[in-house]
């Protein structure tokens, strides 16, 4: 749609904002589209990827029945004799003749032709040195296979690796899995009016977001080295193309604090211009943090980039990248779209007309509920300190208490999975 000013020049109106639920739908999706490559990790490395193919175990686990108490292995009816003796680690010869017995350690291979394991607690010895007692019905060791069988899928492709993972991936045998690269994400924060260091004033106000983003972002699983933060960058256009295209030289994403807007020093959609972005998402229709875009770029090398706008207000840049970024992240790792848990309402929250409206909430995950916290403008970063997540109040809608309403988890803990 376009109209025609009074001097006669054509305006072309800009697109209505896209809703939030079909831009966190639209970010994933070109996210998943540019997954990146597939790379080997050992285990020790591998922590925070994303598996690429499928986990399964090399053998049997466990791989040979393995004794669950410390005890005495037994054949046919006591008392026996002892024979022998058997370590974890150890390869032991068969039990041979009924009435023998071989004294063995919990995780030991149980010899074959045992018949029987009693607990050592449960024995006593003759004054002959026989051992006497009554082994339990139900056997004593693990049958091979009991957990998993040889080539049996434990955990599929786009599985989080975390310490679990990889303790389980290391007694299936592997020594390295095949994972998505981590991103790469690097931050530049706009604005003149920022202070680095020391306390606001004279007009001036500290900078939140340069501190605070990357640790977001290295708690959605990506690499953000302290070179990668780069600002405030001067408020010219020049300035603000050349550090997009520097960062954009290494990382993956690049996201940007302030400059959203429209504004006489918002230079960051005349700069995606500049560099030959494509918008993916221009604007959404949420509350707070309605100016984010998320923009994608194709470098000469082919390799896809994007670049994620975040509003200046800092609680509206955290509402941006829980919206945008992380769907994104999820879909370049590989792995599922995010799913919202629900919680229950203990407060109403009001609805922001045609707008989604992301409340921040503190989640009492014993009960269920979300509880509506104080001091939530969207330049304050109180109430976002003491929060766990936003419930999501749909256009058109107001939560009610008692309603069941989607969450979106922040993840509070380097590694948690936010979803």
């Amino acid at each position: 749609m376009s109209t025609e000013t009074a001097a006669g020049a054509v305006e072309v109106a800009a697109p209505p904002p896209a809703g939030w639920e079909e831009a966190r739908s639209r970010v994933y999706a070109v996210g998943l589209a540019a997954a990146l490559p597939t790379v080997g990790r050992s285990l020790a490395d591998a922590d925070g990827h994303t598996l690429t193919e499928p986990l399964t175990t090399r053998t049997d686990l466990p791989a040979f029945p393995t004794s669950s108490v410390d005890g005495w292995a037994v054949r046919g009816d006591g008392p026996w004799r002892v024979v022998g003796r058997v370590l974890a680690g150890q390869t032991p010869p068969p039990l041979a003749a009924d009435g023998s017995t071989v004294e063995i350690a919990t995780g030991a291979m149980v010899p074959e032709g045992t018949t029987a394991i009693l607990r050592i607690e449960e024995s006593t010895r003759t004054a002959d040195g026989r051992v006497t007692g009554t082994p339990r019905p139900a056997p004593e060791w693990r049958e091979p296979g009991e957990e998993a069988y040889a080539g049996e899928e434990l955990l599929p492709a786009g599985t989080p690796v975390d310490p679990a993972v990889i303790g389980l991936a290391a007694s299936c045998g592997h020594d390295t899995l095949r994972v998505r690269r981590r991103p790469r994400a690097a931050l530049l924060v706009f604005g003149d009016e920022l202070l680095t260091a020391g306390p606001p004033g004279a007009g001036r106000v500290r900078d939140a977001l340069g501190p605070a983003v990357p640790a977001w972002l290295r708690r959605y699983g990506c690499q953000v080295r302290p070179a990668d933060v780069v600002g405030p960058v001067a408020d010219t256009l020049p300035d603000h193309v050349a550090a997009l295209r520097t960062a954009l030289a290494d990382a993956d994403l690049v996201c940007t604090t302030g400059g959203t807007m429209h504004g006489p020093v918002d230079h960051l959609h005349p700069t995606l211009e500049t560099l030959g972005a494509d918008y993916v998402v221009n604007t959404v229709a949420v509350r707070p943090g309605f100016p984010m875009l998320l923009a994608r770029l194709v470098g000469d090398d082919g390799r896809v980039r994007f670049v994620a706008g975040l509003p200046g207000n800092p609680q509206s840049a955290v509402v941006a990248l829980v919206s945008l970024v992380a769907p994104l992240l999820a879909g370049l790792q590989g792995r599922p779209m995010p799913v919202l848990p629900q919680a229950t309402l203990a407060e109403p929250v009001a609805g922001r007309g045609d707008y989604t409206h992301l409340a921040l909430v503190r989640w009492d995950r014993v009960t269920g509920t979300a509880h509506p916290v104080r001091h939530v403008g969207s330049a304050m970063l109180r109430g976002l300190a003491g929060a766990d997540g936003f419930a999501v109040i749909r256009p058109g809608t107001s939560g009610a208490a008692g309603d069941r309403v989607p969450l979106v988890p922040l993840p509070l803990t380097l590694g948690e999975r936010p979803w």
